[in-house]
């Protein structure tokens, strides 16, 4: 038989007789019956087919996993999970050779082994290096014996490995929607409350799902091993034995072990983490990870959180019947301050930079310390608009909402002092950039803008390796630079706005993204328009140009990004 001969390879290659350890098939009443015991799966070489396993890496040891695939064109889906660190996991195909058996052949049977198996590079079919959730699948795949290979460079490290050969009918992890963000609907002091759309895998497909919510002060994490992984580390690490110590087994939970009923008599396995419970708990710290599972509600309130504090918050829908999660896209906020709000004290001729936070407010004072005639308020707006109000001595001189680069010249009154009062959009947090200067020679810090900051491509001029674009400028004479970066083909509008920091110049970019920089400016409006091509583009790929004008103080204005592709074929 086919099945068997194959099974009969694996076990040959990994050098284990067929009484050793019995492997999991497909036949589904006894994959269900084997599923639930993993000690069938505990520390082995093999992966079975449709169960995620956990494994652990010692830095710098590859370690090997097999599996087999019993008949051609069958369909493929490898998953891997990084853990603690970045992994280096490479897949490849090992053929097995069609040769007669050990008794009508008449060869030694470590002959026919090494006839039976193909080299142990075999053929590559996907390397892969980084520490996302990253998998492999095929839709036809011949027989053979397959090969992950997985390798830590940075520190010992955990991961979790899915193979199916029935993709469609397995799905094993939740499905995310169209809209997978996190959002925060209201923040307080101590609270802040989270959305997120429910996964279709529930209700569409009638499977038991919950969400789990994992809140910290560092980062967002990209799986929800990598959470358990940090949460065990924050739990206190274990610390070096003294000397003539032996290992307890509280030592071993410490590690991520579990401690057999007689450690000497057993092998100590590694644990999969369970989303109800952990093997070990440490007294909670303050810099320790939060876990909450919720249940399937999509609206969650996070409370006792500390004022003016930033946290970072991801949500995890698990499947409850195989422990198997996929990550939404997590979120980070900031609580509200304790204390009442300072205002902050401008100084002549000096730029300050401004952080408002989603509908909040920042006040800013102003008193001149000689007598003056009028006051120049600049301001630049890099996000949303925001709302200014100007009061001199309480009285109102300025109403109105700001975007992009705006100047406003205020009449002066002697000893007088102004309050200015931004706030911020609902949409999200504004940065923005302001000066008030009584100093009538003064130079505008920030650069003239002409009222129309788009860039425009020219569809016919575009080829596969460049792509001509034009952009308005102005009577003053200005520096401008262009910058170039790949994006992904499926970069939106959404993205591209949330990314439109104005604020943000050419320093914060890459110096390969420079194209070049010139100055331009025209005396005649209606001419003062400037052409540039912008070349060495690979073809059918998709860039996004951005334009600065530099003022003279060095303060730099970014127009509005335009996303282009070259021609695939020319």
């Amino acid at each position: 038989m086919r099945q068997g001969k194959g099974w009969m390879v694996l076990l040959v290659l990994l050098g284990i007789g067929v009484s050793a350890q019995k492997l999991p098939t497909r036949d589904e009443g006894l994959f269900q019956m084997q599923i639930r015991d993993k000690t069938l799966f505990h520390d082995s070489s093999v992966i079975p087919d449709g169960a995620e396993i956990s494994g652990y890496l010692f830095r710098d040891t590859p370690k090997r996993y097999y599996f087999v695939v019993e008949e051609d064109n069958t369909p493929l889906s490898v998953t891997v999970t990084p853990c603690d660190a970045p992994l280096e996991w490479r897949l490849s195909l090992q053929e097995l050779k069609e040769e007669g058996s050990a008794e009508g052949s008449g060869e030694p049977l470590d002959e026919q082994r090494q006839q039976t198996v193909a080299a142990d590079d075999g053929t590559e079919l996907f390397t892969y290096k980084g520490n996302d959730v990253e998998a492999y699948a095929a839709s036809s795949s011949p027989s053979g014996l397959y090969q992950l290979e997985l390798l830590s460079t940075e520190k010992d490290s955990h991961f979790k490995v899915y193979s199916t050969t029935t993709p469609e009918s397995d799905q094993p992890y939740p499905q995310l929607p169209y809209d997978p963000r996190v959002d925060v609907t209201a923040l307080g002091r101590t609270m802040v409350t989270l959305a997120w759309k429910p996964t279709p895998t529930g209700f569409l497909m009638g499977q038991p799902v919950q969400y789990c919510l994992v809140i910290n002060k560092e980062h967002n994490f990209k799986s929800m091993c990598a959470a358990e992984a940090k949460m065990t580390l924050d739990d206190g690490f274990m610390l070096a034995p003294k000397p003539g110590r032996d290992f307890s087994p509280f030592d071993f939970a410490h590690f991520g072990f579990v401690p057999s009923d007689n450690l000497l008599g057993k092998d100590r396995g590694l644990v999969s983490n369970k989303i109800s419970s952990r093997s070990y708990t440490a007294k909670p710290r303050a810099s320790d990870i939060q876990k909450l599972c919720i249940g399937n509600k999509n609206i969650f309130t996070v409370s006792q959180l500390k004022p003016d504090t930033q946290y970072y918050f991801d949500v995890f829908a698990v499947n409850s019947a195989t422990n198997t999660s996929t990550a939404y896209v997590g979120t980070f906020a900031r609580t509200k301050e304790e204390a009442k709000q300072k205002t902050v004290e401008l100084k002549d001729g000096k730029v300050t930079d401004v952080f408002i936070k989603r509908k909040g407010s920042k006040f800013l004072r102003f008193a001149p310390v000689s007598s003056h005639q009028r006051v120049t308020l600049f301001l630049h707006a890099c996000l949303d608009s925001v709302q200014l109000q100007v009061r001199r001595d309480g009285k109102l001189l300025l109403s109105q909402n700001v975007e992009g680069v705006r100047q406003f010249q205020l009449r002066g009154k002697p000893k007088a002092k102004y309050l200015i009062r931004l706030r911020g959009s609902r949409r999200g947090a504004s940065t923005l950039k302001l000066l008030a200067s009584t100093r009538p020679s003064s130079k505008q810090p920030f650069p003239s803008l002409p009222e129309d900051t788009r860039i425009k491509a020219f569809d016919k001029l575009r080829t596969c390796s460049s792509a001509t674009v034009a952009w308005l400028g102005t009577q003053d004479r200005n520096k401008y630079c262009i910058y170039r970066k790949e994006v992904a083909d499926n970069y939106g509008e959404e993205q591209r706005r949330r990314e439109q920091n104005q604020c943000a110049g050419p320093e914060s970019r890459r110096k390969a993204e420079k194209v070049l920089c010139k100055y331009f400016h025209s005396p005649n409006l209606q001419k003062a328009v400037t052409t540039e091509t912008v070349t060495g583009l690979q073809p059918g790929k998709s860039y996004l140009l951005d334009v600065y004008v530099v003022g003279h103080g060095g303060h730099s204005v970014r127009y509005q990004s335009k996303l282009v592709k070259t021609r695939k074929y020319c």
